[in-house]
């Protein structure tokens, strides 16, 4: 079908810049969580409390046990210390929990704001589908909620429970806390080792995850032909095959979880029962060696109630770090959908700008024919245009680039001397009327002010005359 259309645009003087954007998933975690740091530490901080919680409980049930034999009224306060101790560990524990989760959904909420804005502010290199883009909204962002609710405070606990603890024991047994020290180094390893080899594997995971939910998308979208060409049995065997590419990564990563916390468990285990093993030779004077100290029973139960406590924030932190796993996983796509957000433009001057095609190239995937190739045109500034061609020759694809709704695959397009690759896109200065528009409720000065919301009541005024000159129904209301 052949066809004509006339493209209005116009220039802009002024200049604006971009704020520099992180491109190392950590990086962007740490800017993304930067409005709530001082929530976040506090939760750290609290948490850290159940350190002196875990000492009180440890001392009131170390002496009370070992005073039992003096009657209640010699062993209930240090008891009732233990008790009060254990009630307080869960309070701490709550408190911190409430803290951070309302730390992450602040968090949340300002990632998936700016990442839903950057779905309708697409550049064309952005070659992304909808789904993948919905994925970072919805997956993305929830695969937040792990990390600053759960690991962050974990990862400031475990750097100070473990020491409060070590030195808590130190006064009962040094040697004790000698092994607790040396015991944490392979445990620490261990974590890390672990970490890094899921590492990969959380980044392989939600990269099928995008995927799957663009297949997905498309698919419910083009029901209707899919529908129509009896392509259920094809399209449904696509869907499957990326499923189960799903199902073994997300496996993958579940088996090197499991054999992490294994590790992790085995060292924490060996920890304590070196401790058991030396605290009870100790006592009976059973050692193979001279003993550097000769612990009583309270000293020895004390030492032994708090080993298993240099490992509970690890062990807490071990099991969120699969939550930094995962965000730093999904990271990639904030960063990518913000990097190839387009650059807002100027408001528009006094006249059309000159708009030149150099070789320009539109190739909307990798494996299908490029649309145009090595195309070139020159359009004046201040004149109009017809681009005429039959149906499929590529007329809309040369709008939509310049709307942003085409990918630029290769070649250059300047407008006034500005890049098309540098600002992206040129959609808030360009007036486009397509072969079926939407009208929305309102007038139709209201309809042809939608590019521009934030447009000043004189220009509103403008537009309204521009509609009187044009047609004199401009109260038309849309049904």
């Amino acid at each position: 079908m052949a066809g004509a259309v006339a493209l209005l645009a116009m220039s802009s003087t002024a200049h604006t810049t971009e704020a520099a954007v992180p491109t190392i998933p950590r990086d962007w975690l740490g800017l993304l969580g930067r409005g709530q740091s001082a929530a976040l530490r506090r939760s750290g901080l609290i948490l850290s409390a159940e350190a002196l919680a875990a000492v009180g409980f440890a001392a009131g049930l170390a002496l009370g046990i070992t005073h039992l034999a003096d009657g209640p009224a010699v062993s209930a306060p240090w008891l009732i210390l233990a008790a009060i101790s254990a009630s307080a560990r869960g309070l701490i524990a709550m408190v911190a929990g409430r803290a951070s989760a309302t730390a992450a959904l602040e968090i949340k909420s300002a990632a998936r704001r700016e990442a839903a804005g950057a779905i309708f502010s697409r550049s064309p290199g952005d070659r992304r589908t909808n789904g993948e883009t919905m994925a970072a909204v919805v997956e993305g962002v929830e695969s937040l909620d792990g990390y600053f609710s759960r690991f962050v405070p974990a990862r400031t606990a475990s750097t100070i429970v473990p020491a409060i603890i070590i030195v808590a024991v130190a006064v009962a047994s040094p040697i004790c806390a000698i092994i607790l020290l040396l015991t944490l180094i392979p445990f620490i390893v261990g974590m890390w080792l672990a970490g890094t080899a899921a590492a990969e594997d959380s980044r392989r995971q939600f990269q099928a995850l995008e995927r799957l939910s663009g297949l997905f998308l498309d698919k419910v979208r083009a029901l209707p032909l899919i529908l129509a060409f009896q392509a259920e049995a094809t399209e449904t065997q696509a869907l499957a095959k990326s499923a189960d590419e799903l199902q073994r990564r997300t496996a993958r990563v579940l088996r090197t979880a499991f054999l992490s916390s294994g590790v992790l468990e085995f060292f924490a285990a060996l920890s304590v029962a070196l401790v058991a093993v030396y605290c009870g030779f100790n006592l009976l004077r059973l050692l193979p060696f001279p003993a550097p100290e000769t612990l009583t029973l309270p000293r020895a139960f004390f030492a032994l109630a708090l080993a298993p406590e240099v490992y509970a924030p690890l062990r807490r932190l071990a099991a969120a770090y699969h939550d930094r796993q995962a965000a730093e996983a999904a990271a990639p796509a904030f960063v990518a959908s913000r990097a190839r957000a387009v650059r807002p433009i100027a408001r528009p001057g006094d006249r059309a700008p000159a708009i030149r095609f150099t070789d320009v190239r539109i190739q909307y995937a990798d494996n299908d024919d490029p649309i145009f190739d090595s195309f070139n045109l020159d359009l004046p500034s201040g004149s109009i245009t017809a681009i005429m061609g039959p149906s499929g020759a590529g007329k809309s694809s040369l709008l939509n680039l310049l709307l942003g709704l085409a990918p630029l695959s290769g070649g250059e397009v300047w407008v006034d001397g500005r890049r098309l690759s540098d600002v992206d896109s040129f959609a808030s200065l360009i007036a486009f009327a397509g072969q079926a528009p939407l009208i929305m409720p309102g007038s139709l000065a209201d309809n042809i002010a939608l590019a521009r919301r934030d447009a000043s009541p004189a220009e509103i005024a403008r537009v309204a005359e521009i509609v009187d000159l044009a047609a004199p129904w401009d109260r038309v209301w849309a049904a």
